[in-house]
Order: structure tokens, then sequence, then C-alpha cells
């Protein structure tokens, strides 16, 4: 089985930075496009970030210039750089991968908590 593990949230003040890490193991026969997704309370689940194998990345208006979206294709993980972070980023954040052979799969999400 796969699973997609996620680490780095946590509470930082405005202006601040993070780096959030999703690492997928398992039986893993290549990895197609990996993302980060965000969920506030009370709102829908967004798109803030994608990168395909090849490096093409897609951000979210609201995140363009302030986060930056990587990936190890060696370690099968995907990183998402956050920076001059906002109380509107504060949310649960989620990474997900789109592997061969299996259906989408999402991580158990890590919590970021922007301070005003």
């Amino acid at each position: 089985q796969v699973q997609l593990v996620e680490s780095g949230g946590g509470l930082v003040q405005t202006g601040g930075s993070l780096r959030l890490s999703c690492a997928a193991s398992g039986s893993i026969f290549g990895i197609r496009s990996m993302g980060w997704y965000r969920q506030a309370p009370g709102k829908q689940r967004e798109l803030v970030a994608t990168i395909t194998s090849g490096g093409s990345t897609n951000y979210a208006d609201s995140v363009k210039g302030r986060f930056t979206i990587s990936r190890d294709n060696a370690k099968n993980t995907v990183y998402l750089q956050m920076n001059s972070l906002k109380p509107e980023d504060t949310a649960v954040y989620y990474c997900n991968a789109d592997l061969h052979y299996y259906p989408l799969m999402w991580g158990q999400g890590t919590q970021v908590t922007v301070s005003s």
C-alpha cells in the first residue's frame, strides 16, 4: 500500500515562513503530479499549488509570489515553501499525489496557523 505523510506545519507570526514536506512511501510505480491543498474552518478545500513529474507548476492566485512548490522525484517527496505568511493562510494543508495504478492519494493534513 501507499501512504502520504506530511510534516512541517506549526504556528508562525505574520510575515514568517514555514516549509511543508510530504513523502510518499510504499509500492510506488511512478507519480504523475503532486500538489498541496488547504482547508480553512468553515470553507471548502482549495488548491494551493501543483507540480508535475516534469516540474511544471501551478499556483492559486492568492499564493503566487509567496509560496513555492518543488519535488524530489528520487525521494517521492513534494515540498511547499511558504514565505510572507498571512493570517488568511491559516488552514489545514493536505498534500495529494496522482500515482500510477492507484486512485488519487491524500495525506492526513498538517495544521498551519499564522498569528496576527
